[in-house]
């Protein structure tokens, strides 16, 4: 019996090992932690439990050896004493490469996650396929992702970019929930490389410009967060799953803020100006609304002009939504259309209530907004918001003109509580817009035209445009004074709380 645990843990040493002292430190020399310390400092200390280290590959073609741990770290732990699983890929060992058994592995944890209901977390740092395997790296690359839908919506994914991730390596992050990149050098996600595309196309562009954070961030709308280095990363992952249930069967939890749910928000006589032309930054208005100003914004600078992100009020977690006047005055477009659905997806499988703030003139008009489809991605937001069986409180603060008042959280999609500010505005079109239309003739042979428009524009502001007449026909709950926003918010999610879920869907990509 000792020998033979002398030898189990020989070969346990051996693995631990990773690639090697000289692998490692040219790793550490970069900046970037190793596949178990990023696991180390994920969780809470000692709560980390692996599974499979001894798995090695099945292949011996063109020399390849044993590899430890088959180049990826998987088990559980806990982070602040919660259940999670996590796959950490060791680019130490053949470049975090996939092969059949390293993605084995990983589907493996998927099914182990799934029975067990928590949250899968990867740290992804991979030049992707292992191609000394062949098609077998490409069948676990199926497997993985044929988990990755199974588990969607069941259980919380986040996947945490570390490094290069190409090819079929891209896909598990992108139909998981959350994606966060780190400002490393070499962290990017592309399908094709730099060198594929200039043989191709012959464009030529860097790894960085193609698939580094920037691009994702701003650009294509592929990550959700952005953190400097591998500790701040592993930091964002901590708060974002504060937020959230371990899986769709539990509700987030409830945390002590000691922020009185009671407080009043006059500051927002401040933050919101009654000129509708002028803008105001949505998240300030957010902030003072919800628990201690603490508002995680995801995708903060992919279509900024619609606001989406986690907060708490009285304690409970909530999911923000929000038109930003600060951009584009607020309008809908495609991309903040798709932005706005997934996250109502998201928030709908787990539990989490949803606050929408609205304050849009309607959708951003073009050409190349209508070539890009935008009648498309738009209905996405009306079927988010139609098929959501969580509670779902309106706010409308300003604006609030056409389809995209509608689609906005609107009474008529089944919102459970909307209120309005006096600021509100609630009608087809501007103000503006419509006395043109339908006074034109007046206005056309009026002595003073400019001053009949002013006149005419101001009769249908009352007449319209104002929150009471949308109150009188019940699709507004109550028209609020701003101070006691939160209060109200606070009492509907307190009564709202039982409210009987629907059927249950996952949450695809949008």
């Amino acid at each position: 019996m000792i020998n033979a645990l002398k030898e189990v843990e020989r070969k346990r040493k051996a693995i631990l090992e990773m690639g090697g002292h000289e692998k490692i430190e040219k790793l550490r020399r970069s900046g970037k932690l190793t596949a178990r310390e990023r696991i180390e400092c994920l969780l809470d200390e000692n709560s980390f439990v692996e599974l499979l280290p001894f798995v090695e590959s099945r292949n011996t073609d063109f020399g390849l050896k044993s590899l430890p741990a088959d180049g990826v770290i998987t088990g559980y732990g806990t982070i602040d004493g919660r259940p999670v699983c996590v796959y950490a890929q060791d680019f130490t060992v053949l470049g975090g490469s996939l092969g059949e058994m390293h993605g084995m592995k990983i589907a493996r944890l998927f099914d182990f996650a799934l029975e067990a209901g928590i949250p899968v977390i990867g740290l992804c740092d991979s030049g992707g396929a292992r191609i000394h395997e062949g098609v077998d790296s490409l069948k676990s690359y199926g497997e993985i992702f044929r988990r990755n839908v199974e588990a969607s919506g069941k259980i919380p994914q986040i996947n945490v970019i570390m490094g290069p991730c190409a090819g079929g390596a891209v896909y598990s992050p992108a139909l998981g929930d959350f994606v966060i990149m780190t400002k490393n050098k070499g962290c990017h996600m592309f399908i094709t490389g730099p060198k594929v595309i200039e043989a191709v196309t012959g464009e030529k562009v860097s790894p960085a410009e193609l698939g580094g954070w920037e691009v994702h961030a701003m650009k294509s709308g592929n990550c959700h967060l952005v953190a400097d280095n591998d500790i701040k990363a592993l930091e964002l992952v901590k708060k974002l799953l504060s937020y959230l249930p371990l899986n769709s069967n539990e509700c987030p939890p409830v945390v002590n803020t000691g922020d009185d749910p009671m407080r009043k928000t006059p500051e927002i006589y401040e933050i919101v100006p009654e000129d509708q032309k002028k803008p105001y930054d949505a998240r300030e208005l957010v902030k003072v609304i919800v628990d201690n100003r603490e508002f995680l914004e995801i995708q903060p600078s992919f279509a900024p002009n619609a606001t989406v992100g986690f907060a708490r009020i009285d304690g409970k977690t909530v999911g923000i939504v929000a038109n930003n006047p600060w951009f584009y005055a607020g309008c809908l477009d495609v991309d903040a259309s798709d932005k706005i659905a997934r996250f109502i997806r998201f928030c709908d499988c787990f539990n989490i209530p949803i606050i929408t703030f609205v304050d849009v003139p309607g959708y951003l008009p073009g050409v190349e907004q209508e070539h890009r489809g935008v009648i498309r991605h738009g209905a996405k937001v009306l079927y988010a918001y139609s098929e959501a069986s969580v509670p779902l409180i309106t706010i409308i603060v300003r604006k609030a003109y056409g389809g995209a008042y509608i689609a906005m959280g609107s009474k008529h999609l089944g919102a459970d509580i909307v209120y309005a500010f006096p600021t509100a505005e609630i009608a087809v079109m501007g103000p503006e817009g419509a006395a043109e239309i339908i006074f034109k003739k007046e206005i056309e042979s009026s002595g003073n035209p400019e001053e009949t428009r002013l006149e005419k524009i101001e009769e249908y502001r009352r007449k319209f445009a104002n929150p009471v007449r949308a109150a009188a026909r019940g699709y507004v709950d109550d028209v609020i004074d701003p101070q006691y926003t939160r209060m109200r918010i606070a009492s509907a999610l307190r009564v709202l709380e039982r409210k009987q879920k629907r059927r249950k869907h996952g949450n695809i990509p949008l």
